[in-house]
Formats: C-alpha cells, sequence, structure tokens
C-alpha cells in the first residue's frame, strides 16, 4: 500500500521557535513536493468535499473568518487566507489554542511544494517530555494520506488506512517518523540525549509499545 521509506525520506522536517502572538512559540513544519499543480493541492486542502478524502470529514464554513470543525479532532478560526498559496488558522483542541499555517509555491523541479506549520506555545516541561514528535508523527500521517490521494484521485478508506496504521508497516513508519523528529530536534540545538527520549515517548505513544532507544534510523543521509 505504502512505500514507508520512500515517504519518509520525501518529508523535510524542521524544528524551531519564533516570535507569536503572547510570546516565542515553538514551530513544527512539514515539507515536501507533490507531482501536481498548486491548484490541485490547494483544493485538496481547502475543499470540504475532498478534505475527507485524505484527512477527516470536516463541517464549518470554509473561508476567511469562518469555523470549521474536524470530525474527532481539532477545530478554529480561519484567519488568514489568499487562495491558492496559503492559510492562516487556529487549530483548536482539547481547551488548548495552537496554530497552523500552509504555504503552497511551484516547485523549481515542477510539482508543487507544500509546507506547513504548527506553531504552539508549550512549557519547557512538556516540550521534554515528547518533543516535536508529538504532533510531528500526526502530520506525517496525514501528509501520507494527502500523498495517496494526490497520486491516485481516489479516495483513501479510513478503515484500511488505520488497519495500516496498526500493522508492522505501519508501526515501522511511525518509529521512522519519530526518528525523523529527533534529528530535527537535535538539528535544531537540542541535546541528544533529551531528545532520544522525547522520541522514545513519543514512538510508544503512537504505537503502544515500550520506550525503546535502540531505534535504527532509516532516514536518507
Amino acid at each position: 500500500m505504502i512505500d514507508v521509506t520512500h515517504q519518509i525520506n520525501a518529508v523535510r522536517r524542521q524544528v524551531g521557535t519564533r516570535d507569536f502572538e503572547a510570546g516565542e512559540a515553538r514551530v513544527v513544519t512539514v515539507s515536501r513536493t507533490y507531482d501536481t499543480t498548486v491548484e490541485d493541492v490547494w483544493d485538496a486542502c481547502t475543499n470540504a468535499e475532498r478534505i475527507p478524502r485524505w484527512f477527516l470529514p470536516v463541517s464549518g464554513d470554509l473561508r476567511l473568518g469562518g469555523k470549521y470543525q474536524l470530525e474527532g479532532n481539532a477545530g478554529g478560526t480561519i484567519e488568514r487566507c489568499e487562495p491558492p498559496s496559503s492559510f492562516h488558522a487556529t487549530w483548536e483542541y482539547g481547551g488548548e489554542v495552537s496554530w497552523i499555517e500552509l504555504r503552497l509555491t511551484p516547485a523549481e523541479e515542477g510539482g508543487t511544494r507544500f509546507e506547513l506549520q504548527h506553531i504552539a506555545h508549550v512549557d519547557d516541561e512538556r516540550w521534554a517530555e515528547f518533543g516535536p514528535g508529538a504532533v510531528g508523527v500526526g502530520w506525517d500521517l496525514g501528509l501520507t494520506g494527502l500523498t495517496l490521494h494526490l497520486a491516485s484521485g481516489n479516495a483513501v478508506d479510513p478503515q484500511e488506512f488505520a488497519a495500516w496504521t496498526a500493522s508492522e508497516e505501519g508501526r515501522r513508519f511511525v518509529t521512522l517518523s519519530s526518528e525523523g523528529w529527533y534529528e530535527a530536534s537535535v538539528a535544531a540545538g537540542a541535546a541528544s540525549a533529551g531528545a532520544r527520549a522525547s522520541a522514545d515517548r513519543t514512538t510508544a505513544a503512537y504505537t503502544g509499545a515500550e520506550p525503546d532507544s535502540g531505534a535504527e534510523s532509516e532516514l536518507a543521509e
């Protein structure tokens, strides 16, 4: 169903900070290139009929100033929207507010460069527990659904995708994704030992396995 190593290596992961709203915020960025037009990717990410084909059912008013709700997940308000290149929205879940920002640009090699930033005010203690992988692994899984949808034009069967996520290959994907976020965290200046412990806890949380610091990376160098 999914080439795990190719999908992991197709995504660039970055960790950083920026001044935002009430102060310094953590920023987790996922980016990759899709072999289709900016308009097609924009439609897949903003059309209420297409979003459920690769992500989750969505309700609400998907336009500037409108509110949205993803079924069983986050909701929020669309604060900026510049079709077909970018939008910025709040991401409200569990009584907490963070933000997402999507940018689409033509890629130099052809196709479309997709970049998503998840911006959040997270205190040091919570960040140390799971690190960037807490949201990063989830976005890696989401981008996998988008990849399948854009490649085929078909809807991703949510039950099949859930079964794959729980399979050995799905757990390997999560482990490698978490490893990728560990490497991004270290590249951003985090201490290796602390980043490793956070990544192990993230992997365990997503897979249900015991934390294991022996994961080997299959990421391209």
